[in-house]
């Protein structure tokens, strides 16, 4: 979604990644992308992923690069180009898929666990907030009982909604959170891409978008909707993957991240509130 919104706003180069040994000089300038695949609020989340960087640690990254941009152009230069800046955070996904494991958890038990996840998440973007980020648009937990990994799971067709209710208690909670803090955190702006609703809108009419298949994934190894492992060397992938929601287990295809992109620049407040990234980016 980042990268078909950076096309979209006009960049010419993609945003390159914070660990490449040519993210130095006066590149990070221009962006940066802190992004670790695996990675949740929580610091252990993702573990059984393998290696990963977990928030806590992208943060610190982020820290170090506003380090190198004040040591490189001043303090206040820095801080006029931070505060200027668009920032975009997805996080919380795998968090949830790792809760939804454990259904021997009561509701009480689960409304612990997203409450602590919020009260986490909060004192990450406060430290954001305070690195002088303000522009800062965050996306909710979409359907995740509809992936194929929770499908092949459960064994079940449809898509499982004790899942689904989880990703939807979560983002109650995410939306009320990016507004108390907009109001109390002087100058920032949080925006709330409903990415649970544009997924949802999908996967519902996804003839009328031009799929045909919304409950499978492209590149498949193992399970009835190819949910059950990854998508590694040995897998099969599909002819035509523009026909397709999913891409493998976890992730949606590029075509349908192209329609959740669209809905984030410039979609209605159903789609993203209080304002889209375009007119943030022109705020």
């Amino acid at each position: 979604i980042v990268v078909l919104a950076e096309e979209e706003l006009g960049f010419t180069n993609y945003t390159p990644p914070y660990l490449s040994p040519q993210t130095t000089g006066d590149v990070i300038l221009k962006g940066v992308n802190y992004a670790s695949s695996g990675s949740g609020i929580f610091n252990s989340t993702g573990s059984k992923f393998g290696d990963h960087i977990c928030m806590d640690e992208q943060i610190n990254n982020f820290a170090k690069s506003r380090q190198d941009i004040v040591s490189k152009i001043g303090a206040a230069a820095a801080r006029k180009l931070l505060r200027d800046a668009l920032y975009f955070i997805a996080v919380g996904a795998n968090d949830i898929i790792l809760l939804s494991s454990n259904v021997s958890l009561s509701h009480v038990e689960n409304i612990k666990y997203l409450d602590n996840m919020i009260s986490k998440f909060k004192s990450q973007l406060m430290r954001v907030y305070n690195l002088d980020a303000r522009k800062i648009a965050v996306t909710s937990a979409a359907p995740l009982g509809c992936i194929p990994f929770e499908r092949d799971k459960f064994s079940i067709d449809d898509c499982v909604p004790h899942v689904n209710e989880l990703a939807k208690l979560y983002n109650v909670r995410l939306k009320i959170l990016l507004s108390e803090l907009t109001k109390h955190l002087a100058g920032s702006i949080f925006i709330y891409l409903n990415s649970y609703t544009t997924l949802e809108d999908v996967l519902q009419n996804y003839k009328s978008y031009g799929f045909t298949n919304a409950d499978s994934a492209c590149c498949r190894v193992y399970g009835k909707h190819g949910g059950k492992l990854p998508c590694i060397f040995s897998a099969r992938v599909c002819p035509n993957r523009t026909q397709y929601v999913f891409w493998d287990a976890y992730h949606p295809t590029e075509k349908t991240n192209f329609i959740l992109a669209k809905h984030a620049l410039d979609g209605s407040r159903q789609y993203i509130s209080p304002i889209n990234i375009r007119q943030l980016a022109n705020s």
